[in-house]
């Protein structure tokens, strides 16, 4: 199924309804969830996405843990996608972001060579 991004700065505030926690792959041992490309842990972030009057607290999963981001604290979301699933008669939205980082947090500098670099 595709994925669908999603524009994070039509939203008037993200923030961390539930902290970051490593994703449980089997829940009965207790294995948790890696990322396929990296080896890295999947964490999930439970955000409140803010559009005016409305908000929907959503589950984002990322890769690696966001450093710093904790309870009510306003964060930046990158790379937001939606991706519809259906599983034996479940189907439900799985989010996925390449970086959930405190708002106030500064931005990473650019890449070596990267737009915005000195030549």
């Amino acid at each position: 199924m595709a994925t669908l991004p999603i524009d994070t700065a039509k939203f008037t505030a993200n923030i961390c309804a539930v902290p970051p926690a490593p994703r449980v792959a089997n829940r009965e041992t207790g294995q948790l969830r890696v990322d396929r490309d990296t080896g890295r842990t999947v964490f999930q972030v439970g955000l409140c996405l803010m559009s005016g009057g409305a908000a929907d607290v959503v589950n984002v999963s990322v890769v690696g843990e966001p450093s710093g981001v904790q309870l009510g604290m306003p964060v930046q979301v990158r790379d937001l996608v939606a991706t519809p699933w259906e599983n034996e008669g479940r189907h439900g939205i799985a989010f996925r972001a390449s970086e959930i980082r405190p708002l106030s947090a500064p931005a990473p500098a650019p890449a070596a060579g990267g737009k915005g670099a000195a030549q």
